[in-house]
């Protein structure tokens, strides 16, 4: 088992699987098509790092951001038809002509809006009147939009979003009801859709150009580097000779391979080839090891640092900053995966699954002495989103360093080239930085703006530095990564930005159509009404709405329908923005463990050799206590770090305090669920009172970790009470049974 572990080389999670589609059939590019998209990669992460440094392509010329937005376009949307097939009969080994027709129509259509869009925005285009090469332009990009998508995103995604995306042209009619709107002609609505910020150059391909496609270069260098292994490992490590260990090592690798990558399906698939034999071989039957790597996955969509591309147009649709999206979601992670953790331990307890013997496991030290950097990275990246606030910026500083730090790891010996090669970046640093148009500033900078004068002046020219170093490194010396390597990770992120710039693109039709028709305000209120202004059952007509939604939605596509329609009339209630949105994110990614469509769950199935149905609503039962989540921190936003109110401080105390109540009543809803309750025993030693006593349980674990105040009619302290008088005598008695009933010799499991 050493062997295997610690040999094992794990293939980066973007490669492996999409990120957001929900197709796996994928073109492998060859030839002219693989070097194209490498060369197009390069050029996007380009123009991503011009326009986020304002580096005016080193000649003074800023291109606007609408340009900026269709330039990223061009580079990537054609792509999505020669890397998805056009249906499932459709080769995989050769390109066909008309997806060679769509790529070479898309790029030309995208060039000739991004040539126009200058003087849209100086004329007013997308409320006027734009000549008729604009519109029949934007008849072919809305088309081919359409068409990205269904390959992306599915036929569920396309049917969900192209009858709103014509909506505008049928806003008036009297039988939409509270869907009534201003209505628009096929030209106006066309021009709206390609010309505005509001539509296709709107929040989720903002989002993708501002932040999505530096933290995706971050995480896929994470990961073809080999943080992948490490993170494994070490979870090996730590956790494998506990009680049910291959699953718990399971969850808290899945969770740290989340915060690289951001995708449920990759997760699976990487983690997942490991874990899985593993969980068999120790006990677990195959379906419910899939269902455990299912649900552990799907926690990566909500794992901080690198949250799924979902995050990021959240941030972006609340006009707040990734950082604080992040920050918001460390709570809901943590109790999302301390409710499998406990879930796994009271299974396995009632089953007598041991861990693994730890001579067949990695030494946890020899990991981390291999992959201490890879810890340091993703600090730092944390550090400069917290502290300094850079959050476009950041994960090109951690990839920089990444680079530099992997190449130091890698075969060979340090030779005297590499001292020279450190110097001369060194050299580098300090003459950017002098020639920068900071420098001069920070040498004037008062004592009060000194630190972040000197910040501006520097930070540029360091990350300028280090690419320097980079390059030099990979010229001279035995500490590079080789010319091939640097293909991969550029092809990687390639197959990743298109994947993700099809479904951001066409869900981005679905936000102009409602903009252009003014329904959302009055939607909110009818929505209300049919609520009767209740909270709590706006809530669960929100989940259950989000869940359907999600069966034939991507999580990003789902999270918009909801953050539209839904979120104005939660928010309107009173409840936390930042809350409101985390519940409709999280919701939304549930759909990846919940029957029919549940994708984790199928992709854990095919390597556990189970069937797919089955690990499906096991993935269910195991992870039923993260369908209660959602509800603890919308009824008290202090769970996501918000205050009561709008401009409150962040209530750490009482985020804290609410953390380990809820982490407590997790513990005895689990071991409800499961039958086994920690401290307590195996419920079925207490004969015919174990169910009466399961839903005892659960109901007090529920009583104590739901938040009291705000919309609960009850306070905290109140809660807690309630709790105790429920729990109390249901442990005593549980107690008394076990140990009455448990058979002489037979040594609790704990």
């Amino acid at each position: 088992m050493t062997d295997q572990v610690t040999r094992v080389v794990f293939d980066d999670p973007h490669q492996a699987a999409p990120t957001e589609a929900e197709t796996m059939r994928v073109r492998p590019l060859v030839g002219v098509w693989r070097w194209a998209l490498v060369v197009l990669t390069a050029i996007t992460i380009f123009l991503c790092i011009n326009q986020q440094f304002a580096l005016r392509f080193f000649v003074g010329f800023t291109p606007l951001n609408t340009e900026y937005f269709y330039l990223l376009i061009l580079c990537m949307l054609p792509f999505t038809f020669v890397i998805f097939p056009g249906s499932s009969r459709a080769s995989l080994d050769r390109i066909a002509w008309y997806d060679v027709v769509l790529f070479l129509g898309t790029a030309a259509a995208s060039f000739y809006l991004m040539l126009n869009v200058r003087k849209a925005a100086e004329l007013g285009w997308e409320f006027g009147d734009p000549p008729q090469s604009i519109i029949w332009t934007g008849f072919f990009m809305w088309a081919v939009l359409m068409e990205a998508l269904r390959r992306t995103g599915g036929w569920g995604l396309l049917l969900s979003v192209f009858p709103f995306t014509v909506y505008p042209m049928f806003a008036g009619a009297w039988w939409l009801g509270p869907l009534k709107g201003n209505q628009s002609t096929l030209d106006q609505t066309t021009a709206y859709h390609m010309l505005s910020t509001e539509s296709l150059l709107g929040i989720p391909v903002q989002a993708f150009a501002d932040t999505v496609i530096g933290f995706l270069v971050f995480g896929t260098a994470l990961m073809v580097t080999g943080a992948g292994k490490f993170f494994i490992n070490l979870s090996f490590a730590i956790c494998g000779t506990l009680r049910g260990g291959a699953a718990k090592v399971c969850i808290v690798a899945s969770g740290l391979l989340g915060m690289m990558s951001g995708s449920i399906v990759s997760n699976v698939l990487t983690a997942g080839t490991m874990t899985i034999p593993t969980m068999k071989r120790t006990g677990f039957t195959p379906s419910y090891a899939g269902a455990i790597e299912a649900c552990a996955s799907t926690g990566a969509v909500l794992s901080p640092p690198l949250l799924g591309a979902t995050a990021f147009v959240m941030a972006q649709f609340m006009g707040t900053t990734y950082a604080e999206v992040a920050l918001a979601a460390v709570i809901p992670t943590a109790l999302f995966y301390i409710g499998l953790y406990f879930q796994v331990d009271s299974y396995a307890a009632r089953r007598g699954l041991k861990g693994l013997d730890k001579s067949e496991l990695p030494n946890a030290w020899d990991a981390i002495k291999e992959g201490w950097y890879y810890v340091f990275v993703v600090g730092l990246l944390v550090v400069m989103l917290l502290y300094f606030k850079r959050e476009s910026h950041a994960p090109f500083y951690a990839t920089a360093l990444l680079l530099v730090l992997n190449q130091w790891t890698q075969p060979g010996k340090w030779r005297i080239a590499n001292t020279i090669n450190l110097i001369l970046a060194v050299a580098a640093t300090v003459v950017f930085a002098m020639m920068g148009e900071h420098y001069a500033k920070a040498l004037a900078a008062t004592p009060e703006t000194a630190i972040d004068a000197w910040l501006n002046a520097i930070l540029l020219p360091l990350l300028g530095g280090m690419m320097v170093l980079v390059v030099l490194n990979e010229i001279w010396g035995e500490k590079r990564w080789g010319f091939s390597r640097y293909v991969t990770f550029l092809e990687v992120n390639g197959r990743t930005f298109v994947e993700l710039i099809g479904i951001l693109a066409g869900c981005g039709l679905l936000i102009g159509a409602f903009s252009l028709t003014g329904v959302i305000a009055s939607l909110a209120n009818d929505l209300l009404s049919l609520a009767g202004n209740n909270a709590l059952l706006l809530l669960v007509m929100c989940a259950i709405t989000s869940m359907i939604l999600g069966l034939g939605l991507t999580t990003t596509a789902c999270y918009i329908f909801l953050a539209i329609l839904v979120g104005p009339a939660l928010e309107k209630l009173g409840l936390n923005k930042m809350a409101v949105h985390m519940f409709i994110f999280y919701w939304g990614m549930l759909s990846s463990i919940t029957p029919p469509v549940a994708i984790a769950s199928f992709a854990a199935a095919g390597i556990a050799g189970a069937p797919a149905m089955k690990t499906a609503w096991e993935s269910m039962w195991v992870g039923s206590i993260i369908y209660f989540i959602p509800f603890f921190f919308v009824l008290n936003p202090a769970l996501v770090l918000q205050g009561a109110a709008p401009g409150d401080p962040t209530p750490w105390l009482e985020a804290g305090y609410l953390t380990i109540t809820a982490g407590i009543g997790i513990v005895f809803i689990c071991g409800g669920i499961q039958g086994y309750q920690a401290g307590v025993g195996d419920l079925r030693s207490t004969g015919a009172l174990e169910w009466p006593l399961r839903v005892l349980f659960i109901i007090g674990g529920l009583v104590l970790a739901t938040p009291g105040g705000g919309i609960m009619p009850l306070s905290n302290a109140q809660m807690e009470l309630l709790a105790a008088a429920l729990l109390v005598p249901t442990v005593l008695l549980a107690l008394l049974m076990v140990r009455r009933n448990r058979p002489a010799g037979d040594a609790a499991a704990g």
